[in-house]
């Protein structure tokens, strides 16, 4: 008897033991907007780049030269450099800023991603395949004016040892963007915006 009350008490321990592993690790989805802020850790995630992308922006079409410019101005992106310690896509940023840039009205882009592209199309409209009177003529692509560029930048520093249940991390990222006029070289617009994030982890945790 003693036996056997001893099996049935491990065999419901164990049972509850599965059950509540089971259910805790079952994975759920929800859908979030966008435009809402959420951190899981104190990295760099898609809030963060669509923080600094809307200060930037908004920067830099409300200030010299674009904001007494209207004649939309050609520009192009030469991408931004990552200087973290982390392997971020940084052609995201880019591509923000330009998306940007364009629905506001006040710039055209160059498209230097498709510019092999652009030059394959040119070859093969050329190579006799294609009529004289639909073919693109040569040498009518349009200059860039101003050059954007940037450069990203984080810094990390955590508490120092001792004893404690939790550990602190302060995380800092600074993105810097220069608009550069290309007949003379020099930096017409430069800004920067930061993101400073502390997070506070369990040295044990589920």
């Amino acid at each position: 008897m003693f036996l056997n009350f001893i099996r049935k008490s491990i065999f419901l321990v164990l049972s509850t033991v599965i059950v509540f592993m089971m259910t805790g690790c079952s994975t759920t989805t929800r859908d979030i907007s966008p435009d809402e802020s959420i951190h899981y850790d104190e990295g760099y995630d898609f809030s963060d780049k669509k923080a600094i992308v809307n200060d930037l922006v908004e920067s830099l079409v409300n200030k010299p030269p674009l904001v007494a410019r209207y004649d939309r101005p050609i520009m192009i992106v030469y991408g931004v450099a990552n200087r973290t310690d982390e392997h971020i896509e940084t052609d995201g940023i880019t591509d923000d800023i330009r998306t940007e840039i364009m629905q506001s009205g006040k710039a055209r882009f160059v498209n230097k991603v498709q510019r092999d592209n652009i030059q394959k199309e040119s070859d093969y409209q050329y190579g006799g395949n294609v009529s004289a009177e639909t073919r693109l003529t040569r040498a009518r692509q349009v200059g860039a004016e101003y050059m954007i560029s940037g450069t990203l930048r984080s810094i990390k520093k955590r508490e120092g040892k001792g004893i404690r249940l939790k550990r602190d991390t302060l995380q800092y990222y600074s993105l810097t963007l220069e608009l550069t006029d290309l007949q003379t070289g020099l930096i017409e617009w430069t800004d920067s915006a930061e993101i400073a994030r502390e997070s506070s982890k369990p040295f044990i945790g589920w």
